[in-house]
Formats: structure tokens, sequence, C-alpha cells
């Protein structure tokens, strides 16, 4: 996919300085990067929220080293195990 866009002179002086400064081989690349650490944030943003969503589930608990125990127990074992089944904190 081609894109072009046009870019105000000081912003563009901005990105052949970080082209320099980054050892990025082209305008190209340098947007390939800037476009990865975006995606990169938003997947962190999403991983965050999720995360967040389930503490202040009710069915949140304390991960504890027991409960680490008892999930490599049931792993190994070849036994899937409920969420009942972990030792409430």
């Amino acid at each position: 996919m081609d894109i072009q866009i046009s870019l105000p002179d000081q912003i563009g002086t901005y990105v052949e300085e970080q082209l320099t400064a980054g050892g990025y081989s082209s305008v190209s690349e340098y947007f390939l990067h800037l476009v990865r650490q975006d995606q990169k944030r938003r997947a962190q943003e999403k991983l965050e929220t999720l995360l967040l969503e389930g503490l202040n589930s009710e069915n949140s608990r304390e991960v504890t080293p027991e409960f680490w125990q008892q999930l490599r127990d049931s792993v190994l074992s070849g036994h899937s195990p409920k969420a009942s089944e972990f030792p409430e904190t």
C-alpha cells in the first residue's frame, strides 16, 4: 500500500532529524516504526483495561503462591481446573 502525505515544514524537518538520529533508512521506515509503536501502545491500553475489569469484577481474587502451585499441579496432571477449585484468599 502506498500512502502519500503532506507535512508542514516544521514537522518535515523534525522527521528528517529523526531519520538521522534514529538510524532509519527512509521516511517509510520511520513511519512504519511509529505505527508499530502505536499498535503496541493500544494493545497495552487494552490489556490494562481488561486487567482492571478483572480486578473490579465479583470473581476477582488475590493470586497467591498457593494459587500458582495448585494451577501448576493441575496443568501437570492434565486436569483443567475450574475457578471454584482454587483456594480463596
